[in-house]
């Protein structure tokens, strides 16, 4: 399969969460890059572009001709500051929309300067929370127009919309892999895709590997992917393979027969652990189930597809697995 494999650049490092600010003491850019780069197989990045990222521009960049991590993707940061908290691009205050627009734009420009054609939006802010808080068709409209304005202002970059069923709020506007669609669907740029992010995926209650062919089925628009573990009932970004292994399985089957060619990240958090290691360790699950999907034999595959035989699959998995 060869897929390329990336690591968002902050997970390497530091985590928090609501109760605890910081499991372990801050690192610098430099030092990130150096954590990313130490793991085999890693070849590039995704960054979340903060205020102080982009203050730090050219020196992220100098780390990463000096590591050969490629930039992947950036991701606009409209989730963590406050003035986001009910909405960025589907605000109900025009000013804060334009600075969530603006914000796209410059993520878009800085993509540009780093040889890095994609920008993210996980619009994590962008829905509510109570009953009779939010008009469900008038904001929609908003985060569409901004999404499509900043597609095209530059063409040349692709944005895409990663969909969660919810946190931090309680209900997200762009919400399973149906919704995100709908709205892709509705803007109507070529340069406008989807994130699919299996721990979010599996939230929604989807199957990962369908979810990757709804998206081939319905106008060919998986562009990125983000890859984690969870239970299902929440978003824990867990190191890969350790809950849902055979689901993976399937989910690069689907990749292959889809013919995804885009990235791989690896998006956790590793709150206790140390997260250079237990980001190297989802590579080498994510590597191991390239190697066991190879040697299974796509013919054989679809004839199971085709009957529907759910002990024969059982079997197939069994033997791929366990050679028993």
């Amino acid at each position: 399969m060869g897929y390329r494999y990336s690591v968002f650049l902050q997970n390497v490092g530091s985590c928090f969460d609501r109760y605890c600010p910081a499991y372990s003491e801050p690192f610098s850019v430099q030092e990130l890059f150096d954590r990313a780069a130490s793991i085999e197989h890693l070849s590039g990045v995704d960054i979340v572009l903060t205020p102080e990222i982009a203050e730090q521009w050219d020196e992220v960049k100098a780390h990463s001709e000096r590591t050969g991590l490629a930039i992947v993707s950036l991701a606009v940061d409209l989730f963590t500051q406050s003035k986001f908290k009910q909405g960025s691009l589907s605000s109900i205050d025009a000013e804060i929309r334009s600075q969530a627009i603006g914000a796209t734009k410059q993520a878009m420009d800085l993509a540009s300067e780093a040889n890095c054609g994609m920008v993210t939006i996980w619009p994590g802010q962008d829905g509510y929370d109570s009953l009779f808080q939010a008009d469900y068709i008038r904001e929609r409209d908003w985060f569409a127009a901004g999404v499509k304005e900043a597609c095209l202002y530059r063409p040349d970059i692709d944005i895409v919309l990663e969909y969660k069923l919810k946190e931090p709020r309680t209900h997200s506007y762009v919400s399973t892999v149906g919704v995100a669609l709908l709205m892709v669907n509705e803007i109507g740029a070529e340069n406008c895709g989807i994130a699919l992010d299996y721990g979010h995926a599996l939230l929604g209650y989807e199957n990962p590997a369908e979810s990757v062919a709804m998206l081939k089925k319905y106008g060919n628009k998986l562009k990125h992917v983000h890859i984690n573990d969870n239970y299902r009932h929440w978003d824990d970004d867990m190191i890969v393979g350790t809950v849902h292994t055979l689901e993976f399985l399937e989910f690069y089957y689907w990749l292959s027969r889809t013919e995804y060619k885009g990235w791989i990240t690896v998006d956790q958090f590793p709150y206790r652990e140390n997260g250079r290691d237990a980001v190297n360790e989802s590579v080498q699950w994510l590597l191991a189930f390239e190697r066991v999907m190879d040697r299974a034999d796509p013919e054989r595959i679809r004839d199971l597809i085709a009957s529907k035989d759910a002990v024969g699959a059982s079997r197939f998995m069994r033997k791929l697995l366990f050679d028993q």
